[in-house]
């Protein structure tokens, strides 16, 4: 992982954005940053960041209705971390739903900020490649290359947040084998977030890979147990 992996902080609180901005830039990573949702979309016309720190609670469009609609895009991958003040087990479900890869709440110190941007960056798929990767798994219409976290179909590559690769892969690495929720949360970083948190991405991941997500032909809940990848299904 490179050290200049380029963060935009989004965040309302002019002090809490300068902090964020000196502390990240001392932490060897370049630093754009955003007051809200409309400067964000302004900025991510003008750069393509590695990851993306987001408020939840900003005036007008709020962090979870930007995390939806930038997730709107199957093929959009920025890893996104939420910031709120809001830290109930609930409000850490919306954020996963909205489609964020992780969730900080507020106050929070901020070596573990650091920490959780580079377990993100970590588990971040790789740029997808114009070439056709060797020795992928066929997953229906799609092909899942495990080594390199890609994911594509005839339309070309189909972007995987982290999460999401994160989970293909753990999956892949066992097909037709029962993964439990607590090898998945494992996998994803997210011990504490719960059996609702792990649903959620199952859900998202579904809608890239199912034709019908609600009749899943290829990623199965094995009821009780977790859950099963069949390729070849």
């Amino acid at each position: 992982m490179p050290d200049d992996c380029h963060i935009l902080v989004v965040e309302d609180d002019p002090r809490l954005r300068e902090r964020l901005a000196r502390y990240l830039s001392s932490e060897g990573f370049r630093v754009t940053t955003a007051s809200d949702a409309a400067e964000a979309r302004t900025k991510l016309r003008a750069i393509d960041p590695d990851l993306m720190v987001l408020d939840v609670m900003m005036p007008g469009e709020s962090g979870l209705d930007l995390t939806q609609s930038l997730r709107q895009d199957r093929r959009h991958d920025l890893p996104i971390l939420l910031l709120t003040a809001r830290g109930a087990p609930e409000d850490r479900i919306a954020g996963f739903e909205a489609g964020a890869d992780d969730y900080l709440g507020k106050p929070f110190e901020p070596r573990e900020l650091v920490l959780r941007i580079r377990a993100l960056l970590r588990r971040a798929p790789p740029p997808a490649s114009v070439e056709v990767p060797a020795g992928p798994m066929r997953i229906g219409p799609a092909e899942f290359d495990v080594e390199r976290g890609e994911l594509r179909d005839a339309g070309g590559p189909i972007r995987l947040t982290g999460g999401e690769s994160a989970l293909l892969t753990a999956l892949a690495r066992k097909p037709n084998e029962v993964l439990s929720r607590e090898d998945i949360a494992e996998a994803l970083g997210m011990d504490d977030a719960g059996e609702r948190a792990i649903d959620v991405q199952v859900v998202r991941l579904r809608r890239k890979i199912e034709v019908d997500p609600r009749e899943p032909r290829f990623l199965h809940t094995v009821r009780g147990r977790g859950y099963i990848l069949k390729p070849g299904a």
